[in-house]
């Protein structure tokens, strides 16, 4: 006597099987005499040939991966594709050396993830004749996510925040540049607009994961389904990078103007009376207007060597001058020195700076 085979299969009782209740199987198919072609077989064209560059978040010189078009349940789903239009038995000897070096690093790239505990190498082939290998993070602490059913579970899981995924892979290829290539993903952006309040920003926060999830819901597709369609380049939204035409006013050196929010201080003095070497050339017995020695007051020191009049002004100590003496330094002071006579070297410590509080 026969046994009467189940009516469903025993792995539909493991703890990782993700359904439950009442399963029947379904009626096998007769086989086709001839299999359909590939993507990338007959006339078919290969999307992963006519994808550019900025569809990856790595690409080498021989190898690419790329990840799904949108966050899905498991923390990171990759695929890594060659450049060269060949299957997994047509690799030539270098490429499948490289292959095996290229799976190593990216399963450590992935593991090295927070929360990841494993990582899950696939290979199916049914739906692209362009080689495509499947990389599948499974959460640290989901035993029940454990063996062969985690491409299921990555539909059936809420997917997992934008703003994580996104950081995910900017790790993942930042990793992966370490060794060559180069990187194409960036991580999310901080948004620095704050709410008006708490409330709305709850609100905000709770509307923008309903729509989320009904996006994901509405638009649900499984690993296995998505082997034989490879997502085509999303829509990436050029950065802006916000520049300040705002410029911090200068202070004009030349005329010394205060109320330019320039300080008196540290300024090139133009005035006759400003200028060190005039200025360090008087000694006691300097034309009227100056501070005779030994008096200390604005524009003058107490040995007698008189300032600029212009707090931070550089003191200049010059040669003693006879009482009453005209100096002159060159042909463009003739004019300075006929004016230093009649007094007019008095107007530099009657012009106070803003420092001295005069």
């Amino acid at each position: 006597m026969h046994d009467t085979p189940p009516s469903v299969p025993d792995f539909t009782q493991w703890p990782s099987f993700p359904f439950e209740g009442d399963l029947h199987v379904k009626q096998l198919d007769d086989p086709v005499p001839v299999e359909p072609p590939r993507k990338g077989e007959g006339l078919r064209e290969c999307t992963a040939c006519n994808a550019p560059d900025d569809a990856y978040i790595w690409v080498g010189e021989r190898w690419r991966v790329r990840a799904m078009d949108r966050p899905t349940g498991l923390p990171m789903v990759l695929i890594l594709e060659s450049r060269t239009h060949l299957d997994l038995g047509d690799l030539p000897n270098l490429l499948a050396a490289e292959l095996g070096v290229m799976t190593v690093r990216l399963e450590r790239a992935i593991r090295s993830l927070d929360g990841v505990a494993r990582v899950h190498v696939n290979r199916w082939g049914d739906g692209s004749a362009h080689l495509h290998m499947w990389f599948l993070a499974r959460p640290y602490g989901r035993l029940q996510l454990r063996g062969t059913f985690l491409s299921l579970w990555d539909s059936i899981l809420p997917p997992i925040s934008e703003a994580q995924w996104r950081e995910n892979l900017a790790l993942v290829a930042a990793w992966l540049a370490e060794f060559g290539g180069r990187p194409l993903a960036e991580p999310p952006r901080i948004q620095w607009q704050a709410p008006s309040s708490l409330l709305a920003q709850s609100e905000a926060a709770d509307a923008a994961a309903a729509a989320a999830d009904a996006a994901a819901a509405a638009a649900a597709v499984s690993v296995i389904e998505a082997a034989e369609e490879i997502p085509e380049p999303a829509d990436s939204t050029p950065s802006v990078d916000p520049t300040d035409d705002d410029t911090a006013p200068s202070a004009d050196a030349a005329n010394g103007d205060a109320d330019a929010g320039s300080t008196a201080a540290g300024a090139a003095p133009t005035s006759e009376a400003a200028s060190p070497a005039r200025a360090g050339n008087t000694a006691s017995g300097a034309p009227a207007g100056t501070t005779p020695p030994g008096n200390s007051t604005s524009g003058t020191t107490p040995s007698g060597t008189a300032t600029s009049g212009v707090a931070g002004a550089v003191v200049a100590n010059g040669p003693a001058v006879p009482p009453g003496a005209a100096v002159r330094n060159g042909p463009a002071d003739d004019d300075a020195a006929d004016k230093g006579a009649a007094g007019a070297l008095d107007e530099a410590p009657r012009k106070a700076a803003p420092n001295t509080g005069a």
